[in-house]
């Protein structure tokens, strides 16, 4: 009886031991993203949201317009004149661009892409937050009392863009060769 007792009670304890709750397993960390992975990211971002179609000046090569490396990403060349543009189209609603697509014209007046490269004529000077403001604000270098920023730039599409996503861009812009280039500032339309 005495074993027959004894065995009911291991095997009860046993039972008891294994209805208890285990616990919990440890959280998986998260991946340390590291300085050049938010680099490569910000470049990816960078070229799938069509930067470079409006804030690197181009060439015409073999199969069209090529952007010009040296330049790349420094908005309108400071050493071109300021286009001049067809109003009459422009008061049809058309809107026109210079060839390389760095300045723009239409009911809002003439508008120039920004340098976003690092240097102080460019993005050298901003902070994250006013770079964050400008593109889901629209405010011109991010400033509280500035201008909205001008057609062409889609910064309605940038809203609800994430912090991560908008810190890789800037990580990005502040990673590549900076190009002295101060752009034009807005000219008003014509009157």
């Amino acid at each position: 009886m005495k074993n027959t007792l004894y065995f009911s009670t291991m095997v009860a304890v046993l039972l008891l031991a294994n209805c208890q709750p285990s616990a919990p397993a440890p959280a998986p960390s998260a991946p340390t993203v590291t300085q050049a992975d938010q680099v490569k990211r910000g470049e990816y971002l960078v070229s799938i949201s069509g930067c470079n179609d409006c804030h690197s000046p181009k060439k015409m090569g073999p199969n069209g317009p090529e952007i010009i490396a040296e330049r790349k990403l420094s908005g309108y060349p400071s050493d071109l004149p300021v286009p001049t543009f067809d109003t009459k189209m422009t008061s049809q609603g058309f809107a026109m661009f210079t060839p390389d697509l760095t300045a723009a014209y239409g009911p809002w007046g003439t508008s120039f892409a920004a340098n976003l490269t690092p240097d102080e004529s460019g993005l050298g000077n901003w902070t994250l937050e006013q770079f964050k403001k400008a593109l889901t604000q629209g405010k011109s270098k991010g400033m509280d009392n500035g201008r909205m920023l001008l057609p062409p730039m889609p910064w309605v599409n940038y809203v609800g863009m994430k912090d991560e996503d908008i810190s890789a861009m800037f990580a990005y812009f502040k990673s590549i060769p900076p190009v002295k280039n101060v752009v034009p500032a807005p000219v008003p339309p014509a009157g």
